[in-house]
């Protein structure tokens, strides 16, 4: 049978590979593939073939060594701070061999090994998302709790207060290191685009196009789209551009080896047969490569996903948002806790920056503006006033020079802003005065950008933004500010909706101070 090819885009030739491999067009039908056994030979000690993927090897190797290291320092400096600390061990004074190995090498050894227990080191869960955390912290407190055992059944007196400083202060460092080692595979990731898994994504060309938008908005993430496997026919791609090569009609595993990849992601509907995907997983067995799902559920947080088989069938089932309840009472309190504390501790900031507006342009030192707020109730937002007195009269003029699209109005170098004033935006220190809004239930300190009264009329999917208060900061702030196209700002805005929790918003916060120190998108 002779091959059928159209191109689009030709893979980039790897030299290093087999003269064997052959570079094609794009899109190609070829001879059937001989078929291949369900399942491989199993060995109980190791793999029947290396995993593609290894990145996480060394990774993991420097997280046991970090692991470690954090243990035993924290055993140091709790044998330094306290004069009991070898309390319970008798002899020590003469000869402390006993307690140093305890302390320095089978209590690190030991929380490496309950690490390792509670999956801290799986793979799955390094680099990305909270598992990662919560793992180490389930560790933490099973270490402490097989001390405290041990100690009572060899009715051993140790020092309370050394062994206290030695476990918070080895689960204190450890999560730091962990934290540090996360941000530089990050930047691994995001500048030299290593340390990362290689997708193949399997299904219609629409399909992918969403998965290989959704996975590449964050490269820290580590998924790397290098080729598509269409499974309606290359003709449903014809005139389509797309940001990677584009095949139908090939032996997906083969496929995968071709273009350097380690993983699989079947996209939507291409499982749809019965069978289908387990035969893929069967075929995928013992060959290094893994094997991904992408359902079609975006933009929904996995806390809200849960999976529940019945005989045989994975059901997943979606959560409704919090959108009442406990957590909104815990959010509300904190917020207006944390908006009276501001106030009073910024009120000297607060006479200073208005004494330099004053000074800059004379005028009014605060801006007042009708904004949207929870279910449609407007309010006006308070913010230090940037632009001199006459700015709204001037708009009509700059009307066409507007750098963003949608619903509002920015230019990075907008003539009305005086200079006080925009270093104050650059800073984003005119934001500051909404504690007010917060402080009177009209704002969050967390949650969707506040939009003008006057602009728009909040249809559709924007209206939902309007179920939760407007916030000072959000993820439309930690993902770029102005710099987000107008779909995305709503986009980010809806998921944080549908997705919020208490943890969500002190991540949130915690990442607002990086971006405005670092002045990303402020103008």
């Amino acid at each position: 049978m002779g091959e059928v090819t159209a191109g689009l885009q030709r893979p980039v030739t790897n030299e290093g590979r087999s003269k064997l491999v052959r570079h094609v067009d794009s899109f190609e039908i070829q001879p059937p593939t001989p078929p291949t056994h369900n399942g491989v030979p199993r060995s109980a000690w190791a793999r029947a073939r290396r995993r593609v993927s290894r990145w996480h090897r060394p990774y993991t190797a420097i997280l046991l060594l970090l692991d470690f290291s954090a243990a035993a320092f924290a055993s140091w400096i709790a044998i330094q701070l306290f004069d009991q600390a070898a309390s319970g061990f008798s002899g020590t004074k003469q000869d402390p061999t006993w307690f140093h190995t305890i302390s320095y090498l089978l209590l690190p050894l030991g929380w490496v090994v309950i690490l390792w227990g509670n999956r801290a080191y799986d793979r799955r869960y390094l680099g990305l998302g909270p598992d990662e955390y919560k793992r180490v912290i389930r560790a933490s407190v099973t270490v402490a709790a097989s001390v405290s055992f041990l100690a009572f059944a060899t009715v051993t007196q140790l020092s309370r207060f050394t062994v206290g400083t030695a476990l918070v202060g080895a689960a204190l460092l450890i999560l730091w290191g962990r934290f540090v080692a996360r941000w530089a595979l990050h930047y691994i990731r995001r500048q030299a685009g290593q340390a990362a898994h290689r997708m193949v994504l399997v299904g219609t060309l629409p399909e992918c196009l969403e998965v290989y938008a959704a996975v590449t908005r964050s490269p820290s993430a580590g998924l790397m789209p290098v080729a598509i496997h269409i499974t309606n026919g290359y003709a449903a791609a014809r005139g389509v551009p797309t940001p990677v090569p584009v095949y139908s009609g090939r032996d997906v595993l083969a496929l995968v080896r071709e273009v350097g990849g380690d993983t699989i992601a079947v996209c939507g509907s291409a499982s749809a047969e019965p069978g289908e995907l387990r035969r893929l997983a069967w075929q995928l067995e013992g060959s290094g490569v893994d094997l991904v799902v992408a359902p079609q559920l975006t933009d929904i947080a996995g806390p809200r996903v849960h999976i529940r088989p019945i005989e045989g069938l994975p059901l997943l089932h979606v959560e409704e948002p919090t959108l009442s309840g406990p957590a909104l009472l815990a959010k509300n309190l904190l917020d207006r806790v944390a908006a009276g504390l501001g106030l009073l501790l910024l009120f000297p900031l607060f006479v200073a920056i208005g004494v330099a507006i004053r000074i800059s342009d004379p005028g009014p030192v605060f801006f007042r503006q009708p904004r949207v707020g929870h279910e449609g109730r407007t309010f006006r937002v308070w913010k230090f006033r940037t632009m001199y007195v006459n700015a709204e009269e001037r708009l009509a003029s700059l009307v066409d020079r507007n750098d963003t699209d949608g619903m509002l109005f920015k230019m990075k170098e907008d003539p009305r802003v005086f200079p006080v004033g925009r270093f104050l935006r650059a800073t984003s220190l005119d934001e500051l005065p909404q504690l007010i809004n917060v402080l009177w239930g009209e704002m969050s300190l967390v949650g969707p950008r506040p939009l003008p009264a006057d602009d728009g009329d909040f249809l559709g999917d924007v209206r939902r933004r309007l179920l939760v208060r407007p916030g000072m900061t959000g993820l439309w702030q930690v993902s770029g500010r102005s710099d987000l196209s107008w779909d995305e700002s709503v986009r980010l805005d809806l998921y944080y909706v549908d997705n919020w929790s208490l943890a969500y918003d002190l991540s949130i916060l915690w990442r607002t101070v990086g971006v405005v120190l670092a002045r990303k998108g402020a103008y």
